[in-house]
Formats: structure tokens, C-alpha cells, sequence
């Protein structure tokens, strides 16, 4: 889902003090998921399920397999940034990634290496300045290492409020350079519904969606939509070396304000 710009000139100076943390207990997952129902439920107008909604919290059967990264404010203790991490052996006893349920990975599902998922990645409102999601792909980079870990999936959303034009105007752009290669591509189980190509506008690149590319993430596809989210979501291919050396650098340097508690 929508974050903040990853912005080099921001993460590392950033208004409050930050940490990034791998939840602990049920208490740090119910923190994230709380983020998640704030910024997805309440802002974003997400339809959740009722249990979520009656809880105030976003939940699914996913959540008990993954790792819940979350970046903290320490000095208030809150919850800031959140996102959650579902590595393949975890997704085998899930019975599949999230992303399956959007999309037919195809030869995806056939990666040499270890492979994770990310997704549910939020932001509060008031920590949109770069620095909250800094700290997170610092931890995100963090736990990709200690992980060994070969591949990055996920999905980045845009916005459907429109219809769907300002979607199909950075499909096509998405399509111009950024798309895996033929054999690599991924078919949305839901296509974008039918609508008018064009956006009279300046064309926005989603926020998340910019991050990955500047991380040098490819785009599987054709996108998925989503009527619970109201968005549309594309599939996010980052391969660990094809990471740009300079934000190799910047991630994995060690860093006071972004510390990754280890995996148990």
C-alpha cells in the first residue's frame, strides 16, 4: 500500500528518533495491525472484514506466519511504520505468498534462492516525511541479509478513485522500461476494468511504488485490481543484486536511529 517518498536527503536526519524492530509478541504484531486498520480502514477506505473492523484491527491468516517489522518512535513508544515479511518456507505452510491471491506467479514460483514477501507496508500520516521509511528498508535490507535472502516480492497499489485513469497512465510509463523480463511475467487474476486510457494530469508516481524503482525493483506485469482496497496493485520483482551498490551502502551501514532486534 502507500508510503512516504524514500528520500535520501531526509531518512537519516530524521524529526523524531526512530527504531526498527521485528515484533516480539502478540502485543508488537497487535500494534502493527492497529497502524494497518488506521492508515488502510480509516483513511484509505479499505472494506475490511468485519472481525477486523470490530477490533480495529487489520488482520488475516497470513499474519501468524509472518515476521512483523515495525519502526518505533522512541520517545513516545509508538508504532510508526509498520510492515510484515513472509518468507518462503513460512508461505509454504500458508499455503502460498498474499500475491497469489492477485496474481499467477508462473515461473515466479520457480526462483533460484530464498524469497520473501513484503506486504501491509504503512506509514502514519504524521511520519511522512522520508525518515519512517528509511528506517524501515534499513531493516528491511537488515533482515534480507542476516536472512540470506535472494528475492523481494510484493505489491505496490495505486489509487482507483479515478476510475482507473491515472493507473492506466503509469502502466504506461511502467511498461516503457521498468518490466521483467517475458518469461517472468505474472497474470492478474482480476484485470483492471474497462475505461478510458488517458489522464488529462501530471501523472504521480505512487509513493511505494517510486521507492521500489529507485531500488531498482522491476514490474511483473499487468496490474491486479482490487476492490477491497480501492486500488489497483502491481506486482514488484526485486532481485538482492540488482540492488544499486550506493543504496546497498546506505541500508546496511550501521546506523544509531535504525536498529533490527535478531530473529529469534
Amino acid at each position: 500500500m502507500q508510503t512516504a517518498i524514500l528520500n535520501d536527503s531526509q531518512w537519516n536526519v530524521p524529526r523524531h528518533q526512530l527504531r526498527a524492530e521485528l515484533a516480539r509478541d502478540e502485543a508488537d504484531i497487535m500494534a502493527s495491525q492497529r497502524l494497518r486498520y488506521q492508515v488502510f480502514a480509516e483513511e484509505m477506505g479499505a472494506e475490511l472484514s468485519q472481525t477486523s473492523v470490530t477490533c480495529g484491527l487489520d488482520q488475516d491468516r497470513y499474519d501468524r506466519y509472518c515476521h512483523h517489522l515495525l519502526v518505533r518512535d522512541t520517545q513516545t513508544g509508538a508504532a510508526v511504520a509498520s510492515t510484515r515479511i513472509l518468507l518462503d518456507q513460512h508461505a509454504r505452510l500458508a499455503g502460498g505468498f498474499y500475491s497469489e491471491n492477485e496474481f499467477q506467479l508462473g515461473d515466479v514460483a520457480y526462483l533460484k534462492g530464498r524469497v520473501m514477501e513484503v506486504g501491509r507496508t504503512c506509514v502514519h500520516p504524521d511520519y511522512r516525511n522520508g525518515a519512517a521509511i528509511g528506517v524501515l528498508w534499513s531493516g528491511l535490507a537488515q533482515f534480507m541479509s542476516r536472512h540470506r535472502v535472494d528475492h523481494l516480492i510484493g505489491c505496490a497499489s495505486i489509487p482507483m478513485h479515478d476510475g482507473g485513469r491515472q493507473a492506466r497512465a503509469i502502466m504506461d510509463r511502467l511498461r516503457e522500461k521498468h518490466l521483467v523480463p517475458e518469461a517472468l511475467r505474472v497474470a492478474p487474476r482480476l484485470p483492471l476494468p474497462p475505461g478510458t486510457a488517458t489522464w488529462p494530469g501530471q501523472t504521480v508516481m505512487p509513493p511505494l511504488l517510486k521507492a521500489y524503482l529507485r531500488l531498482g525493483a522491476r514490474i511483473g506485469g499487468e496490474p491486479c485490481w482490487d476492490p477491497d482496497f480501492r486500488v489497483a496493485d502491481v506486482f514488484i520483482l526485486l532481485n538482492r543484486e540488482d540492488l544499486p551498490a550506493r543504496y546497498q551502502r546506505h541500508f546496511l551501514r550501521a546506523v544509531p536511529t535504525a536498529t533490527v532486534r535478531p530473529v529469534v
